[in-house]
C-alpha cells in the first residue's frame, strides 16, 4: 500500500477494521493534544500555584510534528477511528493549526474533526479553521460573572473575550458547544445564567462534573455538583425533555428544551460512569498514547515514529495496546484510588 494514502492501488477505498479492547469496546475516537501550554490557569486543570511562570513546558522539538500527527492519525483510522479532536493545553497557541486541520481533513474515513479551546483566539482564527475543514469547536466557559470567571481561569481574562470567540465561531459556520466545569460553591450559581445564554443563542451547553483528573487540582467528592442537581438548574430555566444518545460511546446525557431543537448535556463521570462504552484514545503533545483520561502512564509512540518504524509497525503497536486495554477507572473509583493513583495531568493529556 502506498504510504500516506487512504486508498489501495487502483483507487479502492480501504476497509476499516474494528479493533476492540478486552471489554469489546471499539476504537472510534482519537483526541490529540498538540500543545501542552495554555494562556489560562484554570483551577481544575492547570492551577497557577503549580504551573507558575517558571514552569518547564515541553520544548518544541519534543512535540509531535504535523507530519507525525498526520501519519499517526492515518494508522488509527485503519483501526476504526472516525472522529478526531485536537486538544491541549490551548491548541491554538500552536502555530499554523489550520494547516494541520487541512491535512487531517484529507483522510477520507474521518467523519468529524473538532477542536477544544478556551476561545480567546477564535476571533482571529475561526474562519481559517472552518475553511481548512474543521467541523466543530468546544469552547470552555465556566461563568458569565466576571469575578467568578476570572477566579476560575486564573488569568483575569474577562468572559466577553470568550463570548466574542463563540460569536466568531458561529459566524464562521462552525458547530459550537460550550463546556462548563462546575465546582460546588464556586461557579454552580452560574449554571442557570449560562444555560439561558446558550438557549437564546441556540448552542449546546454541556455541564461537566468536576473530575479527579491529575494530581494538582485539589479534587474531592464534596466539590462535585452531581447530575441530578445540575438537571434541576436547567429545569429552572425552561421545561426540558430527555433525548436518546446519538452514538455508542457518547459521554453526555442529552436533553433539549421542550418545544425547541436547542440541546444541553451533562457529563457525569463521578455520579454516573461511562467506562462501559468508552471508545476514546488520547495522544499527548509529546506523542504518548493513553487509553484512559485517568491513566497513570502512556505508551511512547514518538520513539517508534522517530526510529524508522513502518506504517504497519505503528498500526500493529496501536492495535496491540488497544486489544489489551482494561481501563475502568470511573467504575472502580474510591476515596482510596483517588488519593493513591498517580494520574496524568489533564493539561498534558488533553480533556
Amino acid at each position: 500500500m502506498p504510504e500516506n494514502t487512504d486508498e489501495e492501488p487502483g483507487g479502492k477505498k480501504m476497509k476499516q477494521s474494528a479493533v476492540q479492547d478486552v471489554y469489546q469496546r471499539p476504537l472510534q475516537d482519537l483526541r490529540i493534544s498538540i500543545m501542552d501550554k495554555c494562556n489560562f490557569r484554570c483551577s481544575y486543570c492547570m492551577p497557577a500555584e503549580i504551573f507558575g511562570d517558571d514552569y518547564a513546558f515541553l520544548p518544541e522539538h519534543e512535540l509531535l510534528t504535523f507530519d507525525e500527527i498526520e501519519r499517526t492519525a492515518r494508522q488509527f483510522v485503519k483501526l476504526g477511528v472516525k472522529k478526531i479532536r485536537l486538544t491541549g493545553g490551548e491548541p491554538l497557541l500552536r502555530k499554523n493549526v489550520p494547516e494541520l486541520v487541512e491535512r487531517l481533513s484529507h483522510i477520507k474515513q474521518i467523519e468529524d474533526i473538532a477542536l477544544t479551546t478556551n476561545g480567546v483566539y477564535l476571533v482571529k482564527q475561526a474562519e481559517s479553521l472552518k475553511a481548512a475543514g474543521l467541523d466543530r469547536v468546544n469552547i470552555s466557559l465556566d461563568a458569565l460573572d466576571e469575578e467568578i470567571f476570572q477566579q476560575m481561569n486564573g488569568r483575569r481574562v474577562k468572559p466577553q473575550i470568550v463570548l466574542n470567540g463563540i460569536e466568531a465561531a458561529i459566524e464562521a459556520g462552525l458547530g459550537v458547544k460550550v463546556n462548563m466545569v462546575v465546582k460546588k460553591d464556586v461557579n454552580d450559581n452560574q449554571v442557570e445564567k449560562l444555560a439561558d445564554y446558550c438557549r437564546k443563542l441556540g448552542v449546546t451547553l454541556r455541564c461537566i462534573e468536576f473530575m479527579d483528573v491529575g494530581q494538582t487540582n485539589g479534587w474531592d467528592f464534596s466539590q462535585v455538583v452531581p447530575k441530578k442537581e445540575l438537571l434541576k438548574k436547567f429545569e429552572a430555566v425552561a421545561p426540558v425533555e430527555a433525548m436518546e444518545k446519538n452514538y455508542f460511546g457518547e459521554v453526555a446525557s442529552r436533553y433539549r428544551y421542550a418545544g425547541s431543537d436547542t440541546e444541553f448535556g451533562i457529563i457525569s463521570s463521578v455520579s454516573d460512569t461511562f467506562c462501559g462504552s468508552c471508545t476514546r484514545a488520547r495522544i499527548s503533545a509529546d506523542g504518548k498514547l493513553f487509553t484512559c483520561l485517568f491513566a497513570e502512564s502512556g505508551h511512547d509512540l514518538k520513539e517508534i515514529l522517530r526510529t524508522g518504524a513502518t506504517d504497519k509497525d505503528i498500526e500493529d503497536v496501536i492495535c496491540g495496546i488497544w486489544k489489551n486495554r482494561t481501563d475502568r477507572y470511573s467504575e472502580e473509583r474510591t476515596e482510596e484510588t483517588v488519593k493513591n493513583r498517580k494520574k496524568i495531568e489533564m493539561s498534558y493529556i488533553g480533556g
